[in-house]
């Protein structure tokens, strides 16, 4: 019994001595957290378990009275509404702008690095520490060519193949601002 405990705990532990860093995931140099706040619309992502198959996918982070973020992720997967609500900290506002930290679940916490963003947070480019994470997220579901064009050509000089992105069906939430009513 200790040999497989053992065996699964150095499993576990292989990918991460494996990893090359040939990608850059590093934060922008300035943040300000305040203009981050709001709705954001994912135009696309990487493909991972958590989100597959989900369309009109939207992230929007509310700064509570006792200054913590709550985190409200929707989307909707086989016709029904999906919510999840987490809560993201900030740890190091000054020394590592744009490194936030994400939890959906009690205290396991996941990199949140905001690696660009335009001047007028009006699209950003999101990953994590692991290379298989990334997302690009806008204001508006369908955003400004010539900022998708920064983000995408951002995201590949950092490393990133932009070829593996899933490009998110916002149709649901175009048609809601164009008829608030629905």
């Amino acid at each position: 019994m200790k040999r497989l405990i053992f065996a699964a705990i150095l499993a576990g532990l292989l990918p991460l001595s494996s990893c090359s860093k040939d990608f850059d995931n590093s934060t922008v140099d300035e943040f300000d957290l305040s203009r981050y706040l709001g709705e954001w619309y994912e135009i696309a992502r990487y493909d991972h378990s958590f989100e597959r198959g989900m369309d009109n996918t939207m992230a929007e982070y509310i700064l509570q009275d006792n200054g913590k973020v709550v985190v409200l992720n929707t989307g909707w997967k086989n016709g029904k509404f999906k919510l999840a609500e987490g809560k993201a900290k900030y740890p190091d506002p000054t020394g590592e702008p744009g490194a936030l930290r994400v939890s959906f679940f009690l205290f396991f916490y996941s990199d949140y690095n905001v690696m660009m963003v335009d001047e007028n947070y009006q699209i950003s480019l999101v990953g994590s520490k692991a290379e298989k994470y990334l997302w690009i997220l806008s204001r508006t579901p369908v955003p400004d060519p010539d900022l998708l064009q920064m983000i995408l050509t951002e995201a590949e000089s950092r490393g990133y193949d932009t070829s593996k992105l899933i490009w998110v069906d916002q149709s649901r939430n175009i048609e809601a601002l164009q008829d608030p009513q629905q």
